[in-house]
């Protein structure tokens, strides 16, 4: 599967930014779907997760009740929306997916596949 991100820039403290995820050529109805992000001098680190049917997902601390997984119905895409956004979310944002099983793992080496990233840059 190979997974496209978008969706990412620059934008003040305060805004926001709506990423998505998309699987080239195939629906992603069969896995379940992570994002993480990694900054400059820091390890990657889980941000949200969604299970195959969209009825489970789970959230970093650091990103609960700002930011929101979801997927379309037709399970074509995933997009993060994230709001009220911080210069501590500057990273860059990969979506991750596995095929489905039970559970919404938070850990990258629960996933088998990646996207490129895309940059989110949050100024103060």
């Amino acid at each position: 599967v190979q997974l496209q991100a978008s969706g990412g820039g620059s934008v003040q403290a305060g805004g926001s930014l709506r990423l998505s995820c998309a699987a080239s050529g195939r629906t992603l109805a069969i896995y379940d779907m992570a994002w993480f992000r990694q900054a400059p001098g820091k390890e990657r680190e889980f941000v949200a997760a969604i299970d195959w049917s969209g009825g489970t997902n789970a959230y970093a601390d650091s990103v609960k009740g700002r930011f929101t997984i979801s997927r379309d119905s037709a399970k074509i895409t995933v997009s993060l929306q994230m709001n009220i956004l911080k210069p501590e979310d500057t990273a860059v944002y990969s979506c991750a997916a596995r095929s489905k099983r039970p559970g919404v793992p938070l850990r990258a080496k629960d996933y088998d596949y990646w996207g490129q990233g895309t940059q989110v840059t949050v100024s103060s």
